[in-house]
């Protein structure tokens, strides 16, 4: 396997030539090629606008990130048309399991997708670069988004109602002005730190050890998590299954280490044979050191510059709410800046962006925070707090859920959201304003394929006219159980297929107004 700077190379593209003027410009522009970058260009380039990704690295790279992609998350990727590559290729899994000690008998099991009867598992493992790989393919096809390799960003200003970034190429250097700037490029933003902006939050005195390894197990594709295993005692473990016989294993190493040191093969490789036993072979993928953080931007909206990833908000990798936190942001920004482009909707509209995603950040960072403290207690009373609640769930159902080894990534609701049509009438269950929809069988599909990334109406009867940009989806069965829908109710859902209203009785002008609220205010076009 090719190595470029240090890092190995899934696959190889070569740099990009810098354009033949000093000066150029875009409308959209994207820095990063990470998986939310490359969705969020495939998102915008299939509404029709013209995009330009500049990337740093000229190559997709091998090296250990994001593994569990969530059910919202293989949602997000059916809507761009990559969703049947990634649960094709991914390893499906629901149950987790949670042991203490030296046994055998896990004292908690959970499953990810306790209501059944939807497409998607509640989860898939699957490497990254799987995921930018199929993300790029979908790209080849648009014509109108380009993906610049090798191209850095050294400068972000505003300039004239946008903004112009300085870009260093290994052929020359070019200045871009873009009508609006996306930065996808990390948790070391290029873009974050040349606008001199930063994180607020807390990094937590811990060190985790992955180690990702190939070889041939037999382990049912379960999530498995130890605290105080004999083979790490006094610490916690992790071992997931990927696609190609390739295995994450996670260990807790403590706050005052070598991190360099903690890397090398010889150092690493004990803690796998203990976990694994003498006689597995194994051959190593990728070593790395984390640190965990639970950390955000104040916020992710800088005039005509906005965040998005893990270059507005980081949290600590359990709980898999990193890649897919950062795929939740471009599903929500997508539709909103095509709106604004198509003059549909007010600029104001984006605000709604940094309400909404921040909503996302901050539940993940709770969950995240909430997770750390209790995998890594740091005091005699959290110590035997966490002792007594694991000692608790091996016989008793009460104290299963607050055993908490990493709360998974699960969609987040936005019940203060501006953009939602309060209830006006009773509802029991069902989807709430500022809720995604549940997914359901329907006539011979399902009803999230039905949705698509436009404006739907969900009816149960629905015999009015319909605004302009509004489709009608009639349902039935399971799918309007779910919903709460009884005959001649409907839904209003928005693009990123959130519940925008909702009524058990309406007529043309409550969609239309739930419309209207829904774009940020501006009248529709006609």
């Amino acid at each position: 396997m090719a190595n470029v700077q240090g890092i190995p190379v899934y696959r190889e593209i070569g740099a990009t030539p810098a354009p033949a003027m000093a000066q150029d410009s875009a409308r959209i522009a994207i820095v990063g090629a990470g998986p939310v970058g490359l969705a969020m260009a495939l998102d915008l380039g299939r509404r029709g606008h013209e995009v330009t990704v500049l990337n740093r690295l000229d190559f997709v790279a091998h090296c250990s990130k994001a593994i569990c992609f969530s059910k919202r998350s293989l949602d997000i990727l059916d809507r761009l048309g990559v969703g049947d590559r990634a649960v094709g290729k991914g390893v499906t899994w629901n149950v987790g399991k949670v042991f203490w000690g030296a046994g055998d008998r896990p004292v908690y099991r959970f499953d990810m997708l306790p209501v059944k009867d939807q497409k998607r598992p509640g989860f898939i493992n699957i490497q990254q670069y799987y995921i930018e790989d199929y993300l790029l393919d979908g790209l080849s096809a648009l014509p109108n988004v380009q993906i610049r390799w090798g191209h850095r960003v050294e400068a972000v200003s505003a300039r004239n109602g946008g903004v112009e970034l300085a870009v260093s190429t290994a052929a020359g250097d070019y200045r871009l002005h873009a009508e609006w700037l996306i930065a996808c490029d990390g948790a070391r933003s290029t873009v974050r730190e040349a606008m001199g902006l930063d994180f607020e939050g807390r990094v937590f005195e811990d060190n985790f050890l992955i180690a990702d390894i190939r070889m041939k197990h037999e382990m049912p594709p379960e999530r498995w998590f130890w605290f105080d295993p004999p083979f790490n005692p006094g610490k916690s473990a992790l071992m997931h299954r990927q696609p190609d016989d390739v295995w994450r294993l996670d260990f807790q190493l403590g706050w005052n280490i070598d991190r360099e040191a903690a890397t090398r093969p010889e150092n690493v490789e004990p803690f796998i044979r203990a976990m694994l036993g003498e006689e597995i072979a194994f051959e190593r993928e990728w070593y790395s050191v984390y640190t965990f953080q639970c950390r955000r931007m104040a916020r992710f909206v800088h005039g005509r510059v906005i965040f998005a990833g893990d270059a507005a908000h980081l949290v600590s990798p359990f709980g898999a709410r990193g890649c897919n936190g950062g795929l939740a942001d471009i599903d929500n920004l997508g539709w909103k800046l095509d709106l604004v482009l198509r003059g549909e909707a007010d600029e104001a509209l984006i605000e709604t962006y940094d309400h909404e995603a921040i909503a996302t950040a901050d539940e993940n960072i709770l969950n995240s925070t909430r997770s750390t403290d209790f995998l890594t207690p740091k005091s005699a009373a959290s110590q035997a707090l966490r002792d007594a609640v694991l000692e608790l769930a091996r016989d008793h159902a009460f104290a299963r859920p607050f055993v908490n080894s990493g709360r998974l990534s699960t969609p987040v609701s936005y019940p203060a959201s501006p953009l939602s049509t309060p209830d006006r009438d009773d509802w029991e269950g069902g989807v709430a304003p500022g809720a995604p929809v549940l997914d359901a069988p329907l006539g011979g599909g399902w009803l999230l394929e039905r949705l698509g990334g436009d404006f739907v109406l969900l009816a149960r009867g629905w015999p009015h006219a319909l605004p302009q940009g509004v489709r009608l989806v009639e349902i039935e069965g399971l799918a309007a159980e779910r919903l709460a829908l009884p005959p001649g109710a409907a839904c209003l859902v928005r693009p990123d297929q959130y519940v925008a209203a909702r009524w058990k009785a309406a007529g043309p002008a409550d969609v239309e107004a739930a419309l209207l609220r829904a774009k940020g205010g501006k009248p529709c076009l006609h």
